[in-house]
């Protein structure tokens, strides 16, 4: 499935010459450790060995999968939006951020913080690992706006909600419910695990990339 434009910078992981090439696709929470370590191999072996054998045969693309049993989840994935909407090139650059300091926003870390306080964290890292220069315009993506009385309240989110909801309703026009889960050119496979190693990968990849016809 193709990418709407506003994210077709930041969500390609790797982006092929080729306008035929296969389409791999990762559903990750930044809140799930599976997601990590699976995202740990993409970046470090997967992504540097298809960018050097493969890198005119696949597209790979990172799809966001809140998962609500992960309470922080929907404001990790709202942060990597909003890091998005200001500098693109840096969204993966974040993600990694996210997913490598992913413990300090699980339910234990947090439990005593508020919501503005858990954005402030996340705001603060994007400036850490140079995602962004100041994480003053992140949080005014984040920041929910006060109102005097609840009769005023609306409900409406912030600034990045509408982008979260395309994501989330991408996910779900699929059927796709936990992370990590992986389509190649559309077609779900149950069976990629986030243990895999390297050599497990091409040995799923290369018969896919090879387009041979078969007899």
């Amino acid at each position: 499935m193709t990418l709407a434009p506003a994210y077709a910078v930041g969500h390609k992981l790797l982006a092929s010459s080729s306008p035929a090439s296969h389409t791999l696709e990762l559903f990750l929470d930044y809140a799930c450790p599976f997601s990590a370590k699976i995202w740990h191999t993409l970046e470090t072996q997967l992504l540097p060995w298809l960018k050097a054998e493969h890198a005119d045969r696949v597209t790979v693309v990172f799809r966001h999968q809140v998962q609500p049993w992960h309470p922080n989840s929907t404001l990790m994935h709202e942060a990597s939006l909003a890091v998005e909407r200001l500098h693109p090139q840096a969204f993966a650059l974040y993600s990694q951020a996210l997913f490598a300091r992913q413990r300090e926003f699980f339910d234990e870390s947090t439990v005593d913080l508020s919501r503005t306080e858990i954005y402030r964290r996340l705001a603060l890292l994007a400036t850490s690992v140079n995602a962004v220069n100041d994480s003053v315009a992140v949080l005014q993506l984040l920041d929910i706006q006060q109102v005097a009385s609840a009769d005023q309240a609306r409900n409406a989110g912030n600034a990045v909600t509408n982008d979260l909801k395309y994501h989330i309703k991408l996910a779900r026009a699929q059927g796709i419910h936990v992370s990590p889960t992986v389509l190649f050119d559309g077609i779900r496979d149950d069976g990629v695990s986030s243990a895999w190693s390297l050599e497990q990968w091409q040995a799923w990849l290369g018969p896919k990339l090879d387009d041979q016809p078969r007899l």
